[in-house]
């Protein structure tokens, strides 16, 4: 099959959005595909060819609420000429897919929507963005979601979209089925016998960086370090991240040996910090589907995270994990409840036979039905039924694990 991916940013840009892209990309190109990734052009990327996948660059920024500007009708004319057999727009709210809704109707291969979660739904500024989104929606072959429960797909029931599909996201195989050969605390001092708690996310400033320092600082956990892993090359909230940890690390808490480490790490010493780590602590904001939580159970790391996206849905399919105890905000988004939080945190670094319990409950569930490889056959199976005119089956879903007491916050407080 000839398959187009569109994605706001790409490889070697780092994020969630693209590294699911860059996985289903090489993964379907290495089944014998040929895969082409439309993205934003960037002056640090040196191959138009990365892994065998063909990367197609356009001048364009924004999205249809903000306002889009660049190579805005050549990207459209690409859409419209270009012979793929199948065209997946992932993620709604940025030009990729916002230039692509108007021309539905005129592109003749095969559209798939991964919508993403919908994050704006919320928001007044979208309004009229989401009163047509349920009329756009009715033009692709199938919409992909990655959750049973969140708000993207109750948007599709409510709007009569028929043609939707769980594919959730995952973890490599490849990646983190052997430990790497670098070694996160050997880099950068950490004893072996400290607790390592760790947090993977890009200072976007709402993936709870704020919070989960508070976290870690109230556990009272003493031979600790807790070491926020992100992209510093951006605003957000890199730098009143670098100066906590400067006034942390100098104050009171180095009293408590409790140190914080803030660091922009290559993808194979994040890897290598996962599977170090004793604990993987996520109070963010706002997702959709957080692959760094797949990503902890596939570094058999127990972690914590409020109830964001579907992290519920999450534990339910792999029991790798806990909810931190959570507070819902009008806008849609969540906080951590800072102190019930702490206990929590505390109460399983004192618990290491729950810890290892939770590490393997979620280590083999990822094994078994997360990995990427499994997922990229999904995404095969769905374009191959769409190209051959069958109609697009739902993936089985993960069989839902039995609720138990290691998986209840409350039960820790």
């Amino acid at each position: 099959m000839r398959i187009l991916h569109t994605v706001e940013f790409y490889h070697p840009s780092k994020g969630g959005a693209q590294e699911v892209v860059r996985r289903l990309s090489e993964l379907l190109t290495r089944r014998g595909h040929e895969v082409t990734v439309a993205t934003t052009g960037l002056p640090d990327r040196e191959e138009r060819v990365k892994n065998g996948v063909r990367i197609e660059e356009f001048n364009i920024r924004g999205n249809a609420v903000r306002g889009m500007s660049g190579d805005t009708e050549r990207y459209q004319t690409f859409l419209r000429d270009s012979k793929f057999d199948i065209i997946m727009n992932y993620a709604a709210q940025q030009w990729t897919t916002d230039l692509a809704l108007p021309i539905l109707n005129e592109i003749k291969a095969k559209k798939v929507l991964v919508p993403c979660g919908f994050s704006s739904l919320y928001d007044p500024r979208y309004a009229g963005y989401f009163n047509r989104m349920g009329e756009w929606m009715k033009h692709y072959d199938a919409c992909v979601f990655l959750s049973r429960s969140y708000r993207d797909i109750d948007f599709a029931r409510k709007h009569g979209i028929d043609d939707r599909i769980i594919i959730p996201n995952g973890a490599s195989e490849e990646e983190f089925v052997s430990p790497p050969n670098s070694s996160f605390r050997a880099a950068y001092g950490i004893p072996e016998d400290d607790f390592l708690v760790l947090h993977v996310g890009s200072h976007t400033g709402v993936k709870g960086h704020a919070e989960a320092i508070q976290i870690f600082r109230r556990s009272g956990i003493e031979n600790a370090t807790f070491a926020i892993v992100g992209n510093c090359d951006m605003k957000g909230c890199v730098a009143s991240c670098n100066k906590v940890a400067e006034r942390f690390n100098k104050g009171l808490r180095s009293r408590k040996k409790q140190r914080l480490v803030v660091a922009d790490l290559p993808r194979e010493l994040t890897v290598a910090a996962y599977h170090e780590a004793d604990v993987f602590l996520f109070p963010s904001n706002i997702e959709c589907s957080p692959i760094v939580l797949f990503e902890a159970m596939a570094s058999r790391t127990p972690f914590l995270t409020t109830d964001v996206g579907n992290a519920a849905e999450i534990i339910s399919w792999g029991g790798g994990g806990m909810l931190l105890p959570t507070r819902r905000r009008s806008d849609g988004s969540v906080t951590a409840m800072i102190r019930e939080s702490a206990v929590v945190l505390r109460r399983l670094h004192d618990d290491a036979v729950r810890r290892g319990e939770l590490a393997e409950r979620g280590y083999h569930a990822w094994i078994g039905s997360f990995t990427w490889e499994r997922i990229a056959e999904r995404y095969e199976e769905l374009y191959s039924d769409l190209v051959a005119g069958r109609s697009a089956t739902d993936a089985t879903y993960p069989t839902s694990l039995t609720p138990t007491n290691n998986n209840r916050w409350d039960a820790m407080l």
